[in-house]
């Protein structure tokens, strides 16, 4: 499924000079779908803390040839979730958040618009069901039907910096 891609700038957003890629295949696999309340992107949470305070919470389908993949993940356990952001824009080297007075690297931001709109989401694990591969999790800051790439878990061990 393509979707067109958007393409308003705000004032100080620069694209990428230089032609730009055929975005061939990078054989990526997606493995299920992201499904949460959100169906608007103004409407989306811009982070895990913002869909914490908005009770947005939302579920993973892990599709059939994925799911012996979820064995050893249980409730209460902290998982990235990696997602193709599938109506981003890819073009901006330069951006401009709407709270910021001046644009920034599109590397120094968290924004859906980059070169790869790979989205990294941390949730916890509410509730696995294994046959189904449903896994419903606390939090999640991306809209419903959000193609899902993988599921990694986080280990507070060797995930969280020492000075945080």
């Amino acid at each position: 499924m393509t979707l067109p891609l958007p393409s308003s700038k705000r004032f100080g957003e620069v694209a990428f000079s230089g032609s730009q890629p055929t975005f061939d295949d990078a054989g990526l696999v997606f493995i299920g779908r992201i499904r949460s309340p959100v169906t608007d992107r103004a409407a989306c949470p811009k982070n895990r803390r913002a869909a914490l305070e908005a009770g947005v919470a939302g579920h993973l389908e892990v599709d059939r040839p994925w799911r012996e993949a979820l064995v050893g993940l249980k409730p209460g356990d902290h998982i990235f979730c990696l997602s193709w952001l599938h109506g981003s824009a890819r073009d901006l080297a330069l951006q401009k958040p709407r709270h910021a007075e001046t644009a920034r690297g599109t590397f120094s931001l968290r924004s859906p618009v980059r070169p790869n709109p790979i989205g990294l989401h941390l949730a916890e694990i509410l509730t696995l069901d294994m046959t189904t591969g449903i896994v419903e999790i606390d939090a999640i800051d991306s809209l419903d039907n959000t193609p899902l790439l993988d599921i990694k878990p986080y280990f507070a061990s060797v995930d969280r910096p020492a000075e945080a």
